[in-house]
């Protein structure tokens, strides 16, 4: 008898209604874009939840401290060239790119400019784990429903996906493995961790994993994209 969760074991993104045919397109249909965004929205929420609670950063903020530390450059600045980097290592990985790419940093960056300084801030431990928790979970809830709207995803979940695909290794393992990659990287080179950001590197994956599986589930087809 199997007791490990069925969505642990999810491999590719689903095909549902509103999953665009290719990636890069010029006439996306409406319902892929407006999935797109709302995703993108939730995935930015959950994002703005982690700063919000206060216990350490994601794990590629990580990563961008670390490059800071021995190059001295800006964080934004770390930030855009691993950013950069990993698109780099699509090509290997056959990674298509599209709209959903780009709108991945405009609208992430929107919702975190706009929406952080509305969300409230605890004092208590608890209940900062407990906005972190959150947020994971709101962010994995995001990246299903934009990656299933198959617009092309950002770097990073197109390495996850990417990976996915020449390892053919569950989803959750596979994201779960590249954050805590990250996170050995950001922290010899420098960077701070945060509980938070060990909350955020094993709970991502599951998280996109399950809201993949759960969407599936209610809206119907295991075929995945091509």
């Amino acid at each position: 008898m199997k007791l490990t969760p069925k969505f642990l074991s999810v491999k590719a993104v689903p095909r549902l209604f509103w999953s665009s045919p290719k990636a890069l397109t010029i006439k996306p249909p409406l319902a892929s874009v407006l999935f797109l965004i709302v995703g993108l929205t939730f995935f930015g929420l959950g994002e703005a939840l982690l700063v919000a609670a206060g216990v350490g950063v994601s794990p590629w903020t990580v990563l961008a401290q670390g490059i800071t530390q021995i190059t001295g450059w800006s964080l934004g600045l770390a930030t855009f060239v691993t950013s950069f980097v990993v698109l780099f290592c699509w090509i290997p990985l056959r990674q298509m790119p599209g709209i959903g790419t780009i709108l991945n940093a405009v609208i992430i960056s929107l919702v975190l400019e706009f929406l952080l300084p509305f969300l409230p801030t605890f004092d208590h431990v608890m209940l900062k784990l407990g906005e972190a928790v959150l947020g994971v979970v709101v962010t994995g809830f995001g990246g299903g429903l934009y990656l299933i709207a198959n617009l092309g995803p950002g770097p990073r979940d197109g390495l996850m996906t990417g990976l996915q695909r020449v390892t053919d290794l569950p989803i959750a393992w596979v994201r779960s493995g590249l954050e805590v990659a990250v996170i050995a990287a950001g922290w010899a080179l420098g960077g701070t961790v945060g509980l938070g950001t060990v909350l955020f590197a094993l709970g991502i994956g599951p998280s996109v994993a399950a809201s993949m599986y759960a969407l599936n589930s209610v809206f119907g087809q295991s075929k995945a994209l091509a």
